[in-house]
């Protein structure tokens, strides 16, 4: 029987081969298997040649009956099957791993307790998962240890002892123990040192000790090598002068307003000051009947308030509106809830007061949006990406739904015409930004993503245990159907964590954190942990 010259479309390839209708479609696709390697049972054979048939080839058609006539033109869709292929590389099993090996794939290690340390380990761990600050110790621990230089010995012993042990971490499978670390903390805060009945060491706390590490890494870090060591790169450091304020430093601009004043009078020009912040505050005590039950609630508080001080315009003290703005952000912010407060107990034999702890619920999501709190200037440069964003997000869905709503199929295959259109349509909006803050994007949103936390357990605020919890890396917390695994009834994703208490790491997820708000004798948020969201 006669055969018939054929191209057949298979994505971006053609095809050529020579179809004989005694065959039949099994003969068919035998042939195109032999071209292609797609399974049969997963090949969809259509006509692009009119008269022939419709839609895919089924089985039972009689290819003989059909007015074929050359050349014929078909389309074929299928994956082709992966040909076995030998190991690129030698398996390996975990016990033949050296040490330093085994500890990149297994769980990260944890940290001894070295009597009431778990608020230095939990600590620790959190400052484990930001890259440039272990970047500007690697350099300092490198410079000093070959020139020494002028630092005093303890703030050199600290950064040193903290980058030591940040890499024994990496290299070890196991717990390890810090006991230089742990030394080098009560020499450099010598209130850490404190003992309790018997010679124990006593409790401190995590947030003294987080802004304790940083005020001596502000001091030392303070050269442009050390900042270029950090961010890899040279940056427009925005009036930061070492490598803490570049990768925590808040700047706030502060307005105070005299209340006694009226609106429209200028007697007294608005107080506008600037001041550098390491951390938000979120206040969950209130003010004025408040009831603060979310972490944004407790920031906005933190923000604003009233003084009293010296009117020069009424020539007496008067009352004053304090409010402040985000000028500039950094790549990391942490936030620290205010569990702790001191209270005032005169009725006591001694008035020397008690220290408390809130234990009142206040949640937090896994994003936190600091537009709100920046300034004016700020907020500009945020909205033109945050617009952007929302547009190309429109048209994302748009394109999806024209998509499900278009049951042509594209038989010329335009796809890389489309995808350079989209290029070139990118690059003719783009807009040369001023930066809102070192070592962040020019596209930056205002976003940042929930990466580490630090949690107290326990009524005592001088006692009780600290934990911490870690994002884990590269996670990929796709389901077996590709999509990403949500939150019951909330569009969160549920990504990897692990959660240090003390030597014991156990891998947990984003719904435990966020559990962690408070209200009960359940571990709680004490420090939150956000770096910039890409």
């Amino acid at each position: 029987m006669a055969t018939y010259a054929t191209t057949v479309k298979w994505g971006k390839e053609t095809l050529s081969l020579n179809l004989d209708p005694s065959l039949g479609p099994a003969g068919l696709k035998k042939q195109l298997h032999a071209l292609t390697n797609i399974p049969i049972d997963r090949m969809k054979v259509m006509s692009k040649s009119k008269n022939l048939w419709k839609g895919i080839l089924k089985d039972d058609v009689d290819l003989t009956s059909l007015p074929f006539e050359s050349p014929v033109q078909l389309l074929l869709m299928g994956s082709a099957e992966k040909l076995p292929e030998k190991p690129a590389v030698k398996t390996v099993f975990l016990e033949d791993l050296p040490e330093e090996e085994k500890a990149k794939v297994v769980e990260p290690s944890g940290l001894v307790n070295l009597g009431n340390t778990c608020y230095l380990n939990s600590v620790v761990q959190a400052l484990r998962a930001i890259p440039h600050l272990r970047d500007g110790l690697r350099y300092y621990s490198t410079i000093r240890s070959n020139n020494g230089g002028d630092a005093s010995s303890s703030n050199r012993f600290l950064l040193t002892s903290l980058f030591s042990t940040l890499s024994m971490l990496d290299a070890s499978p196991q717990a390890i123990s810090p006991n230089n670390l742990v030394m080098a903390t009560k020499m450099s805060f010598p209130q850490m040192a404190q003992t309790g009945p018997g010679g124990r060491p006593m409790q401190q706390d995590a947030e003294e000790f987080y802004s304790g590490i940083l005020n001596v890494a502000a001091q030392e870090l303070q050269n442009p090598e050390a900042l270029r060591a950090a961010f890899g790169k040279d940056e427009e450091w925005m009036g930061a002068k070492n490598v803490v304020d570049a990768l925590f430093g808040l700047k706030m601009e502060e307005v105070l307003t005299c209340d006694e004043l009226p609106a429209s009078t200028d007697q007294e020009a608005p107080v506008i000051t600037h001041d550098l912040h390491r951390k938000l505050v979120c206040n969950i005590q209130g003010a004025n009947e408040a009831n603060i039950t979310h972490l944004a609630e407790g920031i906005a508080l933190s923000l604003s308030g009233k003084v009293e001080k010296y009117s020069e315009a009424l020539g007496r003290n008067a009352v004053y509106t304090r409010s402040q703005k985000i000028s500039r952000l950094p790549p990391v912010i942490v936030v620290q809830f205010g569990r702790f407060y001191w209270k005032a107990t005169p009725d006591s034999q001694d008035h020397a007061g008690v220290k408390c702890k809130v234990m009142k619920p206040v949640g937090f999501s896994s994003v936190l949006d600091v537009y709100e709190f920046c300034t004016e200037k700020v907020k500009s440069v945020l909205k033109v990406a945050r617009d952007r964003a929302v547009a190309e997000e429109e048209e994302r869905v748009a394109k999806k739904l024209k998509g499900e709503s278009d049951a042509d199929v594209d038989m010329d295959g335009n796809d890389e015409d489309a995808e350079a259109l989209q290029a070139a349509l990118a690059m003719s909006v783009q807009e040369d930004l001023p930066p809102v803050g070192p070592g962040l994007p020019n596209d930056f949103r205002g976003l940042y993503e929930l990466f580490a936390v630090v949690t107290h357990k326990g009524r005592d605020a001088d006692g009780g245990h600290y934990m911490g919890w870690v994002k884990a890396d590269n996670t990929d917390n796709r389901n077996g159907s590709g999509l990403k695994q949500k939150i019951a009834d909330t569009e969160e994703e549920n990504e990897d964590w692990y959660v240090f208490d003390d030597d014991e790491v156990s891998p947990c997820k984003t719904e435990d954190i966020l559990k962690l708000k408070g209200g009960g004798d359940w571990h709680m948020s004490y420090l939150n942990f956000y770096r910039a969201k890409k």
